[in-house]
């Protein structure tokens, strides 16, 4: 089988090349699955850099979900998947491989009306968004929510999903040509981070206080979102896109006595137990229905034309989520 291999942490595509590797065969527990396609996710692109927060062992395949059929398995939790379409959660061997071997519990079956593009990212960004809103934050009806990085996927999920719940996003971006995008798939206001733009947002909330902030930018920009929440407001941190740390004045915690909190959906996985992970799951595949927790699929790429793929992915302003087509 052919996978991209990463040999060492560097630039991209410098990093990475495409090698044949033997087929791999499951143990007791475990499933092979034949992969259709795996997203780029800026996880990917931040880990093959040596970037991410938590670095495999070299040499090692990046991707970490995706979609494909199980071919192979050993065990009861094995054979209820032989022969379905999953979604592969993999932290440990990589998805951007022909095939895999990953613990059958982490091969999901999803329903076959969702589409197969869909269930490619049927886990990261759709979960990710649903633990911080909604078991998190638990953000109740005409609330206020400030987010920075409103137009990527994540950004636009939360739109979509606080208009189905009937809480107020106040939604920032970088760029004018992005207001648009944001409004269109729901978000109650949306503003660009240039010149005085924490007047304008206050103008915005006037008497109102704001208690939910998320960022995925950080830097300034995460501080000044937590300037402007109110008494007992909560910054949930999931990502550093700016590559930067927010400079948080210990005064912009005491007055009001606001958190700053992170989330990182492979640790928050792992304080969760396996009935919680099921109806997360069952959600996810509700919200896939009616488009809510849907992701933009901005092309998609053979494994051979990865170079493009991922030049793609590390864009700003693309047009969605990078495929690439595995088998």
């Amino acid at each position: 089988m052919k996978a991209l291999v990463v040999d060492q942490w560097g630039p991209i595509p410098q990093s990475l090349q495409i090698k044949e590797l033997p087929s791999p065969k499951p143990r007791w527990g475990e499933v092979r699955v034949r992969m259709l396609y795996s997203p780029v996710n800026p996880s990917d692109l931040l880990m093959i850099q040596g970037k991410y927060g938590r670095q495999p062992n070299l040499p090692c395949i990046p991707g970490f979900e995706g979609v494909g059929i199980v071919e192979e398995g050993k065990g009861p939790l094995a054979w209820r998947v032989l022969g379905k379409r999953v979604a592969v959660l993999n932290g440990d061997s990589g998805n951007w491989a022909q095939e895999v071997v990953i613990p059958a519990i982490k091969a999901v079956p999803v329903p076959a009306d969702i589409p197969t593009e869909q269930v490619a990212s049927f886990f990261v960004n759709p979960a990710t968004t649903l633990a911080m809103v909604t078991r998190q934050f638990k953000i109740p009806r005409g609330a206020w929510l400030i987010q920075t990085g409103a137009s990527t996927a994540v950004g636009l999920m939360v739109a979509r999903l606080a208009n189905k719940l009937g809480f107020r996003t106040l939604n920032l971006v970088r760029r004018k040509e992005l207001i648009e995008a944001v409004q269109s798939q729901g978000g109650t206001k949306t503003l660009v981070t240039e010149g005085d733009w924490q007047k304008e947002a206050k103008s915005i909330l006037g008497k109102d206080e704001a208690l939910f902030g998320l960022d995925c930018i950080g830097g300034n920009l995460g501080s000044e979102v937590l300037s402007l929440l109110g008494r007992h407001g909560r910054l949930q941190v999931y990502g550093r896109l700016s590559g930067q740390p927010i400079p948080v004045d210990p005064g912009q915690l005491l007055n009001g006595m606001k958190k700053v909190e992170g989330f990182w959906l492979s640790e928050w996985v792992k304080d969760q137990g396996k009935l919680t992970m099921f109806m997360l799951f069952r959600e996810i595949s509700q919200l896939l229905r009616d488009q809510t927790l849907t992701t933009n699929v901005g092309g998609i790429f053979d494994l051979a034309d990865w170079t493009k793929a991922l030049d793609l992915a590390g864009k700003p302003g693309k047009p969605g989520k990078v495929l690439l087509k595995l088998t």
